[in-house]
């Protein structure tokens, strides 16, 4: 190669180097005040069981976040784990609006299933990425304290109370709190709690800074299925009203509804999309949907 070609070739490699340069300059720029407002700062996020498969980019996110010095605490769920062991057991999975009908074989599966292996292979998976993570369910120290729900439902609940000492002490030491979403009520009985409203409860207990929703939609579209990437609470409420937010939805978004009552803002993403937690986190056009209060 002649040495005017060779030149050429150097000055291109060089340019190229400073173009790279410059975009890494420009994404902390751009990075850096969503940094320093989430230092010390606590984030629940909810890890969905849809999106379980998904789960390396989310967690590697989550341990880049505990880097950083903001607090993550996962909330998980583990709907379809525990609908294939149901299966091997031959045991018929039954819901009733939406919500696990719990009998006392059911339960002792969900158990199985949501602190023996998902939540364990969670806490496994942080260590590997490089964090310290400690799993526990609501049980735990009296986390969450529960009620049941109707007696058709069986060991079902919903959270009556967050004692949430035990979080805050792990993530003040450094760890990653792993969180399945079972509770105690009242007479010592363990009951099963959807993990969309524990990971609300769980937010608003804390005073956590953001709760966010990583789920199998990229967040919540218009009538003409577009994303609305940034909402109020009483839009949201509108929006249920009017019908274009539906179904399966209307839980999800009374359940944001709930833990923007202490928390400042809460976001649905898509859990499929790689390192999608920064993204939102951490870019000004983010990557789901954005809800505050007015």
């Amino acid at each position: 190669m002649a040495d005017g070609a060779m030149a050429s070739v150097g000055a291109m490699a060089a340019a190229s180097r400073v173009g790279r340069h410059e975009v890494i300059a420009q994404v902390l720029k751009e990075a850096q005040p969503y940094i320093e407002a989430l230092r010390e700062r606590t984030l629940v996020i909810k890890l969905g069981g849809s999106t379980l498969e998904n789960q390396r980019d989310a967690l590697e996110d989550i341990v880049w976040l505990r880097g950083l010095g903001a607090r993550p605490v996962l909330v998980h769920g583990g709907g379809a784990e525990i609908n294939d062991w149901l299966g091997r057991l031959g045991i018929p999975p039954r819901f009733d609006r939406g919500l696990r009908v719990t009998d006392a074989a059911t339960l002792d599966v969900v158990r199985m299933v949501l602190v023996g292996k998902v939540n364990s292979e969670l806490v496994g998976l942080i260590g590997r990425l490089g964090g310290q993570a400690v799993g526990l369910s609501g049980v735990d120290g009296g986390l969450l304290r529960a009620e049941r729900l109707a007696p058709e439902l069986g060991f079902v609940g919903r959270v009556a109370a967050v004692q949430p000492g035990p979080v805050v002490a792990l993530a003040a030491a450094g760890y990653i709190p792993v969180v399945a979403p079972l509770g105690m009520d009242a007479d010592g009985a363990v009951l099963n709690i959807n993990a969309d409203d524990a990971a609300a409860d769980l937010a608003r207990g804390l005073g956590a800074a953001k709760l966010l929703y990583l789920s199998n939609i990229p967040g919540i579209l218009d009538r003409a299925g577009k994303l609305l990437p940034a909402l109020s609470d009483g839009r949201v409420r509108a929006l249920i009203a009017d019908g274009t937010i539906s179904g399966g939805m209307i839980p999800k978004a009374e359940a944001c509804l709930r833990a923007l009552e202490t928390t400042a803002r809460v976001h649905i993403v898509d859990g499929r999309e790689p390192h999608v937690l920064i993204r939102e986190l951490f870019t000004h056009e983010g990557a789901g949907t954005m809800i505050e209060r007015e």
